[in-house]
């Protein structure tokens, strides 16, 4: 098979790789090619995971590590251009189901996202995370605006928010996660999201026209109200939620999802470039907790209400 073709080029265009980034998975997916044997067995991987849909990828992660072994590339690196290769057969999906191939797209940078992150975290191309990306190729989580949404349901207990609204076990809501883009959580950019899921998700509105997200994050601990700065972009995308569990932690073990490759350094090295980096770093510097926490947020179409 001919992994080198139009789209293979077109997808790292758009995701705008660096050069060398794109030569290492030329490279690679040449010497998935030298050999006929190679090819065949990549190629069954690829099938065995897109089709009928895309499953099961613990599996095929763990002969892609074996693969990788063989073929004496990095395993990384050979999960990134698994996706890569994949990404043909996910977009001829979204096509067959009439969805906005800017859909796609937005979807599908999630990739530069993790690839930046692997490459400031490992020093590698390529992703250290590569069953995150699962559900995007399975069609069950979709990029629409600043947030990630997918589909899921309330695994908890009824719950009752302040204003009487409620949210009942097993009921249809949207999960959604936050990549780390770079784009700040803003008022208008937080709303457009909420409202890009609104009329995407069209199923997923209750009778009374509301639909409820929800959300597990390191950005989700209540803590944050006492250290981060009063104007934060976070405490606002905070305010958006109704948050129902937070949890404290000893350690900052998210800081890598703050200051990336940094984050693995001691504190006292963490860089201090905007107020959120120096809010943290001074917070455990100075013994303070960090943690999680879970939230909903409900959304009437326009606007969030409590």
């Amino acid at each position: 098979m001919n992994y080198l073709n139009d789209h293979f080029y077109l997808f790292c265009k758009k995701l705008d790789f660096p050069a060398e980034a794109v030569e290492t998975f030329e490279n690679t997916l040449r010497k998935i090619t030298e050999s006929d044997d190679r090819s065949s067995e990549f190629d069954g991987i690829v099938k065995e995971y897109m089709y009928p849909r895309a499953h099961d990828i613990g599996a095929r992660l763990e002969e892609l590590k074996s693969f990788a072994e063989k073929l004496g590339e990095n395993e990384y690196t050979l999960d990134f251009v698994f996706y890569i290769v994949c990404s043909e057969v996910l977009l001829e999906r979204y096509k067959e189901k009439n969805i906005d191939e800017a859909v796609y797209w937005d979807t599908m940078q999630d990739m530069k996202y993790k690839f930046n992150e692997c490459l400031d975290c490992k020093g590698v191309y390529g992703t250290f995370v590569a069953s995150w990306f699962d559900g995007f190729f399975a069609m069950t989580r979709f990029a629409l605006g600043r947030f990630q949404f997918e589909y899921s349901d309330f695994d908890r207990d009824d719950f009752v928010t302040e204003g009487g609204i409620t949210v009942k076990k097993g009921e249809k809501v949207l999960g959604f996660h936050i990549p780390w883009s770079g784009v700040s959580l803003t008022d208008d950019v937080r709303i457009d999201s909420y409202k890009c899921a609104y009329d995407f998700f069209k199923e997923y509105r209750r009778p009374d026209g509301k639909m409820i997200f929800k959300c597990g994050s390191w950005l989700l601990y209540k803590g944050h109200y006492d250290f981060l700065p009063e104007k934060s972009n976070v405490l606002r995308f905070m305010d958006d939620f109704t948050i129902i569990e937070s949890n404290e932690k000893d350690e900052f073990n998210d800081a890598w999802r703050l200051y990336g490759g940094a984050g693995y350094k001691k504190p006292e090295e963490w860089p201090e470039d905007n107020s959120l980096y120096r809010a943290f770093k001074k917070r455990v510097l100075d013994g303070g907790k960090t943690g999680s926490g879970f939230g909903i947020v409900v959304f009437d179409g326009e606007k969030v209400v409590k």
